[in-house]
């Protein structure tokens, strides 16, 4: 089987709970840090419990959040060889095969996995998963299938037929999966985006609703925030679009291209050219190197008959990004004015 790199998180077990101990700055420990301190707290215990199965598969869990390949593969073959009747320990094995970029090792552990425990929901899902990044669709649906023969409810499922149905170019049915999901799960970021994206290239106005749900659910995802925008943005609702940009510039306020597209929407489109060249500077401020910021800048100067700001910023632009023609027909133009 070949592998690619989509969807690989969606087979990954999240590490779970309780590695939220100690206190940094702001009162809070990074997922990382909070991350080493569950693991000196396993080094401490395992010593002299080395044949505690579930001490090993706590620390196979987070080498392997911590990106410790190796350091997790020898934890989970000793939990494994203590006890190997355990289908969460497979799994946890096929997760680091995955990663490892060795897809036939994670299907081998899925189905040891399943041996095991043949009524276990999430195998059959990471199974369905394993064989939508290798592309065998054929497979996809039949563990799809077994897993909706139990579960008539759940969203996972659907969302990777979902996928599936997408690649093989079969749009319509796809839609009615990531409906079915999101009636299901209300809380489905990744189902509510991938629905607005494929009604935002229809432009129906269908596509603001579910990015907006996506933003309800995370009201600082850039992802969210930004398609939202650029969906009133590219639908002419200008003030809609600012306003979210302008939401997105406080989540990040390095994130360059939010005070880009409000300069470009008061440049191109409300032709306020002195808002316009305010907020490209935002984004020079965000990304000194962004080419298409000084130069739209300089066309703002230029409007604004501001003609030796707009002469630096063009030959900036061109600094940044060698013979960029649209600079190079500024300097030109100006030229001529003189």
């Amino acid at each position: 089987m070949r592998i690619s790199a989509f969807l690989i998180v969606c087979l990954i077990i999240t590490l779970s709970p309780g590695c939220n101990r100690g206190v940094e700055k702001h009162g809070r420990l990074s997922v990382e840090d909070s991350l080493k301190v569950e693991l000196d707290d396993l080094n401490r215990q395992i010593p002299g419990n080395e044949k505690n199965a579930g001490l090993l598969y706590r620390r196979a869990r987070v080498h392997m959040a911590l990106k410790e390949i190796n350091q997790s593969l020898n934890d989970i073959n000793k939990a494994l060889q203590i006890d190997p009747k355990k289908a969460d320990y497979y799994i946890t094995l096929s997760d680091i095969y995955l990663l490892m970029g060795q897809p036939q090792n994670c299907e081998e552990a899925l189905k040891k996995a399943v041996s095991v425990d043949p009524e276990n929901i999430g195998v059959n899902i990471k199974l369905a998963n394993l064989y939508l990044i290798v592309k065998d669709y054929a497979r996809v649906n039949e563990y799809v299938k077994k897993v909706l023969m139990t579960d008539q409810s759940n969203a996972t499922v659907r969302f990777t037929r979902a996928m599936a149905l997408l690649e093989t170019g079969d749009t319509a049915h796809a839609v009615g999966d990531l409906m079915d999901a999101v009636r299901l799960n209300q809380s489905f970021f990744d189902a509510y985006m991938l629905l607005g994206q494929l009604f935002a290239t229809r432009k129906d106005p269908l596509a603001a609703g579910y990015f907006t749900n996506a933003v309800r659910i995370r009201p600082a995802s850039k992802e969210a925030l930004y398609n939202l925008g650029m969906f009133y943005q590219e639908s002419a609702q200008y003030s809609k679009a600012i306003s979210t940009y302008e939401t997105l510039c406080k989540a990040d306020t390095t994130f360059r291209d939010a005070p880009y597209n409000i300069g470009y929407i008061n440049l191109v489109y409300l032709q306020d050219f002195k808002v316009a060249a305010e907020y490209f500077t935002k984004a020079i401020t965000c990304d000194p190197q962004y080419a298409e910021a000084w130069y739209n800048r300089g066309l703002s100067y230029e409007q604004l008959k501001e003609y030796k700001k707009a002469y630096a910023d063009y030959q900036q632009s061109l600094k940044v990004k060698v013979n960029f023609e649209k600079a190079i027909e500024g300097l030109n133009r100006l030229d001529r004015k003189r």
